[in-house]
């Protein structure tokens, strides 16, 4: 009865373990590679074809003699295999970064030599343990639906707990390392035949825990923190502005560009797309109510608050995470004309009743793109929401012109489905249709024709990058059905 119990507490654990191996290598990927559909895909695909070569391999090896120190060799193998990761991850996904790999083929290679070797050794198990638990022919069948109802059961169980607990709350890089631990211990629970190994593998594992909290500390001391939330894996970094010279803090949560940054000394706004959010007030110089979808560090939404002294302002920010870093490191203060919503922008959009004058929209990374957010759908309901002067105010990276430029054409012809006039403004080069780059699309609700002139010599010079040239109609436009974003997107990197 113990032999039974121990065989099922290890396929538990390992079916738990497989899950949360899953979601941290997500979050592992992420800061290389993004979160894109490309990554998820490669991410489970490779987990997925790793535990059927396991299920395989450990029906031909139970087919032999079996015992339960060669399972518990299995499963320490697959301690070392995770503990593995720890030391190369870094290395790998640099490596992948920098190479000349699209995103398709660096997702699968890195995935490929990350998540494999473990996968392989945990698809083992089940049918191993399966064998080992068989004593006749007349209950084979329930042994193996109920040895794989518990390896379910410990997924379900361990996706849950990686998801509302582990990766808020410990990081990524120390739930590598638990789950190496956790391992070795059931490894020792099978058998302590491999005493030498199990202990020098937990030894090593125990003391990387204590190598990972040295190396973070040290990383603040260069200012840099590395920060998990629910949703992002932030790093934060101080360093000097390139263009102005002045230091400042950054926020990154996207390999390809910085998507936040603050003045230490000042608080005029880092990035120059950001400035151009200031031409609400051309568009409507009597704003009263705004929205903004997309909070990150909360940097424009301070420059808001401070230009617009009667103004209220809506924020929706999925990551209430996000929300605490910019109160701990940017500065942002509670203040009774601004309103933060932690939930999806889009299901915010769909339930709001309120009116507003402008709603800003900077919820696209690099390549990252929340789909559900770039729909006829969304700009639909923008619409609906907006007082009959009101405009729309969103930000791209992407190029105009071109195999790059398709995003940006696909997001024009969908607003342009909706909204009588529909406005181009390329940040650093707007005569350079080629160039990728932030490019900021104004929709707006009235057919009343805008003056672009502005008295005020800032807002000219962002009225002066208008784009004034085509805008090919060659792609179609973006529904809720059909959404190929980051394939679009895909085009730019």
């Amino acid at each position: 009865m113990k032999k039974i119990f121990i065989l099922n507490f290890s396929v538990f654990v390992c079916g738990a373990v497989v899950m949360i191996f899953e979601l941290a290598g997500s979050r592992m990927l992420a800061p290389y590679l993004g979160t894109s559909i490309f990554v998820w895909t490669s991410i489970i695909g490779v987990i997925l074809g790793s535990l059927s070569i396991g299920y395989w391999l450990g029906g031909k090896l139970a087919d032999k003699k079996t015992s339960f120190d060669f399972l518990s060799s299995i499963i320490l193998g697959a301690a070392c295999a995770i503990f593995f990761v720890f030391i190369v991850k870094d290395l790998i996904l640099y490596l992948f970064q920098l190479g000349r790999f699209g995103i398709e083929v660096s997702s699968f290679l890195s995935s490929l030599f990350l998540f494999a070797p473990a996968s392989i050794l945990l698809g083992i198990v089940s049918p191993y343990a399966t064998r080992l638990k068989i004593t006749n022919l007349e209950n084979s069948a329930s042994t193996v639906g109920n040895l794989y109802a518990i390896s379910t059961v410990g997924s379900i169980a361990g996706t849950f707990f990686a998801g509302f607990f582990l990766i808020p709350h410990l990081g990524t890089t120390n739930i590598i390392l638990l789950l190496s631990a956790t391992l070795v211990i059931t490894s020792i629970v099978l058998s302590r035949r491999l005493a030498v190994f199990q202990v020098v593998v937990l030894t090593a594992v125990l003391g990387s825990f204590w190598i990972n909290k040295y190396i973070q500390q040290n990383l603040e001391n260069l200012g840099i923190r590395v920060i998990d939330t629910e949703y992002n894996q932030v790093v934060l970094s101080e360093d000097t502005d390139k263009k102005t010279k002045k230091p400042a803090l950054f926020l990154l949560t996207d390999p390809f560009v910085t998507q936040s940054a603050m003045f230490l000394e000042d608080s005029d706004l880092v990035f120059e797309y950001t400035k151009f959010f200031r031409l609400a007030n051309h568009f409507k110089p009597d704003l009263k109510k705004s929205l903004m979808l997309g909070g990150c560090a909360y940097s424009y939404p301070k420059d808001y608050l401070k230009k617009n002294p009667e103004a209220l302002l809506d924020v929706v920010e999925i990551d209430p995470g996000m929300t605490t870093i910019a109160k701990e490191y940017f500065n942002l203060k509670d203040n009774p004309r601004l309103a933060i919503y932690h939930e999806d922008g889009r299901t915010f959009l769909n339930r709001i009743n309120e009116k507003y004058d402008v709603i800003f929209g900077d919820t696209f990374n690099s390549f990252s793109i929340p789909f559900q957010m770039s729909t006829r759908e969304t700009a639909s309901r923008q619409y609906d929401i907006l007082n009959d002067d009101g405009l729309v105010i969103l930000n791209m990276i992407s190029a105009i012109e071109g195999k790059s430029g398709k995003f940006l054409r696909a997001e024009y012809a969908t607003y342009r489905s909706i909204f009588p006039q529909v406005y181009i403004f390329p940040v650093t080069e707007p005569d350079d249709g080629a160039k990728i780059q932030n490019v900021i699309l104004i929709a707006l609700k009235s057919d009343k024709q805008p003056d672009f002139k502005s008295e005020d010599p800032e807002l000219d010079s962002y009225l002066k990058n208008r784009w004034t040239g085509a805008i090919a109609n060659d792609v179609p436009i973006i529904t809720d059905d059909f959404a190929p974003v980051e394939y679009y997107r895909y085009q730019t990197i």
